[in-house]
């Protein structure tokens, strides 16, 4: 693949999330977004549907995921591609069990740790901290 067909396909990719982003309120449920918007340093955690929260942060997680590992796979090819797929994995799993533990059994009274065990969850910072990781792997392999 040239590198213009590949520049392109990667510009659509990261077009991708940002809509996932953009049209996340329509798309998924979590009562999380309007608390983190509001006064949410003196209020508790709200309630909320806790099977239907995780399964959208799953959700959203996976779609995120896909688009993510298809933006390694674009410029890497598969060099990187096992690897990256056993970390989004692997982050998932580790990342959800912290935060049903921190929300259900109220391990932490400060909003903290919800608030950025849910950012790595629900937004695609992993490819933010991969694609440099990669880039320089490959230059000093």
């Amino acid at each position: 693949m040239n590198k213009y067909i590949r520049f392109l396909i990667v510009v659509f990719l990261f077009f991708l999330l940002v809509l996932v982003r953009g049209f996340a309120s329509n798309l998924f449920y979590d009562p999380l977004i309007t608390y983190f918007k509001n006064d949410y340093l003196y209020k508790e955690i709200p309630e909320f549907n806790s099977l239907k929260l995780y399964a959208n942060i799953f959700l959203r997680y996976l779609l995120n995921s896909f688009i993510s590992i298809g933006i390694i796979y674009v410029l890497f090819k598969k060099q990187f591609l096992k690897f990256s797929l056993q970390f989004y994995i692997i982050a998932f799993v580790i990342l959800i069990f912290l935060l049903f533990i921190i929300v259900h059994f109220n391990l932490f009274k400060s909003y903290l740790p919800v608030f950025y065990l849910r950012r790595f969850l629900i937004h695609p910072i992993f490819i933010l901290l991969l694609i440099p990781a990669f880039y320089y792997q490959r230059k000093h392999a």
